[in-house]
């Protein structure tokens, strides 16, 4: 580490090399005997497959950790131990973001329109595209005040099928999401739709437009995330990846990086531990395993 020091400031010229070792009492022949050899095999693949990690983590906005820089390597047909990439990521000063605390935000309606549980917390993968959707509302703060967001996500594959941004929290906006989820993947008619007891989800408007449109509802028990898992897990993604990162000035400005940060990264390129670390479209493709991929 001494030596590592004293060249990258000799490097720069900001020290007499005879100085600094003296200051750090290392001997100048040791210095110069490290410089002159030659790194191992070893040391030579860490230090490319390092420069490929740091490629993976710009390229997943900064946002992966261990897990997911794993399968992207092996993807890319580099079979190493997860140990290394955390050994190899923790001396390059890489990490996954991490969460915020967990903070219920749902307002309970009190409409006497319900729905039965019909998930039941089964949220496993596969079945069929378009046959089980779940959602959920959540919330940012602006400069110019809050902005809502709407989800629906397809259980199938975990893509985000629809979504809506608002300055409002009205039924419309959860409306909003799924007609774009039924223009996107138009369901056979009895696609289940799972929320929790939100107003939005309780309301009379909104069980009239899931009738219109041949849609199930399928409601959570009160005060249980755990209900609706999948939805929480996305929201605590979308905030911990993208809204935590930045101020936000505007409600148009959440709207334009929530397109990006859904339809060019969550959808297509954020490898899902559901998915057995592959993206939703590679799923959506057919794939199960990252093996079937590998370069």
């Amino acid at each position: 580490m001494k030596f590592a020091a004293i060249a990258d400031w000799a490097e720069s010229g900001e020290f007499d090399i005879d100085f600094m070792c003296c200051e750090l009492d290392v001997s100048r022949s040791g210095y110069y005997k490290w410089r002159g050899r030659v790194r191992s095999s070893r040391e030579r693949d860490d230090s490319a497959l390092t420069t490929l990690i740091r490629a993976i983590h710009d390229k997943l906005r900064g946002n992966p950790g261990v897990r997911r820089v794993h399968a992207a390597l092996a993807v890319a047909g580099h079979r190493v131990g997860r140990k290394r990439v955390w050994r190899l990521m923790r001396a390059a000063g890489l990490q996954g973001r991490h969460p915020k605390p967990f903070r219920r935000t749902t307002v309970h309606g009190n409409s006497p329109v319900a729905a039965p549980d019909l998930i039941g917390r089964d949220f496993a993968v596969g079945g069929g595209a378009g046959r089980r959707w779940c959602g959920d509302i959540t919330y940012v703060k602006t400069w110019a005040g809050w902005a809502y967001m709407a989800t629906v996500i397809d259980l199938h594959d975990r893509s985000v099928v629809g979504w809506a941004v608002a300055d409002h929290m009205r039924t419309s906006l959860v409306t909003d999401a799924l007609d774009m989820a039924l223009a996107r993947r138009k369901p056979e008619p009895g696609v289940i739709f799972h929320s929790d007891r939100g107003t939005q989800y309780t309301s009379k408007e909104f069980d009239v437009y899931c009738r219109r449109n041949n849609i199930r509802r399928s409601l959570g028990r009160t005060g249980s995330c755990f209900d609706n898992a999948v939805s929480e897990s996305l929201f605590a993604t979308y905030k911990k990846e993208l809204i935590h990162t930045r101020p936000w000035p505007t409600l148009d400005s959440v709207r334009r990086a929530t397109f990006d940060w859904i339809e060019n990264y969550y959808n297509t390129h954020r490898r899902h531990s559901a998915l057995n670390y592959l993206t939703p479209r590679e799923y959506s493709l057919g794939y199960r395993e990252i093996s079937q991929i590998a370069a």
